[in-house]
């Protein structure tokens, strides 16, 4: 079940983009996860809900947008009817995975402070020339 080292890089990555932020919470997680990722979309909402409650947001919300995958010819471009022969009838060239592979960080929605709350008071002070 390589779902539960998955979820653990992607709260990994999902902390550093917080704090590189300054956010205060983590409302919603959503990952674009491809059927041909060999990856268990109910396993890796499991291990997400499973993870959750350690991570440093355990209010977290998963959304999973599932990819289909998409075949078009690697000479010309043309896509692939979904089940055909990946040979392309136009012109011969093979075919290529187009989508549907990917296990993408695709937003994160987080909660941070007002822009004037991350700066010094210093700069907040009007300059009176004195």
């Amino acid at each position: 079940m390589h779902e539960y080292s998955l979820v653990q890089g992607l709260f990994d990555e999902v902390a550093a983009q917080a704090a590189a932020r300054g956010a205060t919470a983590v409302r919603k997680v959503t990952v674009g996860l491809g059927e041909l990722a060999g990856v268990d979309p109910e396993l890796f909402a499991t291990a997400f809900m499973t993870f959750r409650p350690a991570s440093p947001y355990p209010d977290a919300e998963l959304s999973l947008r599932l990819v289909e995958a998409v075949w078009v010819c690697a000479g010309c471009a043309a896509p692939f009817q979904r089940g055909a022969v990946l040979r392309c009838q136009a012109c011969g060239a093979p075919g290529r995975l187009a989508a549907g592979d990917e296990l993408i960080l695709e937003r994160i929605e987080m909660e941070v402070p007002e822009p004037h709350a991350l700066r010094p008071e210093s700069t907040e002070r009007a300059h009176t020339g004195d």
